[in-house]
């Protein structure tokens, strides 16, 4: 399985594969038959609070991933994530679109990290722990 990025505006191509949108937002101006995605996966997206955030501190790129993570963590986000890492666990090649301007620091470049191995998800080993874990944690809320 190979993951790339790719931003929203770029060319759609055959060998891009799987195509994911990873941002909470439609890409502006994008028609979304030129986007040609398979999917949209907005809850793998940082909430709106951090997305803000990060974009009036560009600078603070190492908080926002840890921050990120956490979000990845929470039980709103485990359908989602469990979703990506069915895409790149069934597909030869996965393709992670982005809409935002900085292609080295974005949320799609930390769900790359997530899929390549680099970083496990948050409290988990994979997308069985993380969804167990977001019932485990719903469990113990009530």
């Amino acid at each position: 399985m190979s993951v790339i990025l790719k931003r929203a505006y770029e060319e759609p191509s055959p060998s891009d594969g799987t195509r994911v949108l990873v941002d909470r937002l439609w890409p502006r101006g994008l028609k979304k038959e030129a986007a040609r995605l398979d999917a949209w996966l907005r809850d793998l997206a940082p909430s709106n609070e951090l997305r803000r955030w990060f974009h009036a501190r560009p600078t603070m790129w190492p908080q926002f991933r840890m921050k990120y993570l956490a979000e990845l963590g929470q039980p709103e986000a485990a359908p989602a994530l469990a979703q990506l890492y069915d895409f790149a666990r069934s597909r030869k090649k996965v393709t992670l679109v982005f809409a935002s301007k900085n292609q080295e620091h974005n949320n799609a470049v930390v769900l790359k990290e997530l899929l390549d191995g680099m970083r496990k998800p948050p409290h988990s080993s994979g997308p069985e722990k993380a969804v167990s874990g977001a019932v485990r944690m719903r469990r113990s809320v009530k």
